[in-house]
């Protein structure tokens, strides 16, 4: 079992943490205040005070680790990755085999002013709904018409000898076999001891 720390060794830990936070957070205000420098300057002054080459002017072969420096700005970096990756065959040409490299937006294949019965949340439920209504105002409508044209003539009087005698219709048989899953596997182990 692990003991838990006593009081001092927590203590310690957290005095060590927060230093490490400080050097940090020290780190990272540097960094912004050079960034801030860095922003008002030109590229070709960036460039030159890093003593790195014009990132679209590089050829197959050259270095870009200088362009990786945490005090060398974004757009430079992404200047000379880009160039990097035109150079570079096996990243310029894509074989189409990659997964996501297609367009998969609606906006290619919207068409101008759709219209459609689709609401978020109840689908396309109004809508058939309408439907419904319309199909079972037409039946009643159908059927009040029959209703109209149809005379129903006289009923003659049924004879109680005359009347059959109501037949019940046989049932199938269902098979007595069943087609049952067979039954799960199980994994046994023998171990020689």
């Amino acid at each position: 079992m692990t003991r838990p720390r006593d009081f001092w060794s927590r203590r310690k830990a957290a005095v060590q943490a927060e230093a490490e936070a400080e050097v940090l957070v020290a780190e990272d205000q540097v960094i912004a205040a050079q960034q801030a420098e860095l922003e008002e300057k030109t590229d070709a002054d960036i460039l030159a005070e890093f003593d790195l080459p014009d990132p679209d002017m590089l050829q197959p072969g050259d270095d870009v680790s200088g362009f990786m420096a945490k005090a060398v700005p974004d757009r430079l970096r992404r200047r000379a990755l880009r160039r990097l990756w035109r150079l570079n065959p096996v990243l310029a040409n894509v074989d189409g085999l990659v997964d996501y490299g297609e367009d998969y937006t609606d906006a290619a294949c919207v068409i101008e002013n759709i219209q459609t019965a689709y609401q978020v949340g109840k689908g396309m439920l109004a809508h058939i709904e309408a439907l419904a209504a319309d199909t079972e105002e037409t039946t009643d409508d159908v059927v009040e018409s029959e209703a109209d044209t149809r005379t129903e003539p006289e009923a003659a009087p049924v004879e109680p000898d005359l009347v059959p005698e109501p037949v019940s219709a046989a049932r199938a048989e269902e098979p007595e076999e069943f087609d049952l899953p067979p039954a799960p596997r199980r994994m046994t182990f023998e171990f020689e001891g």
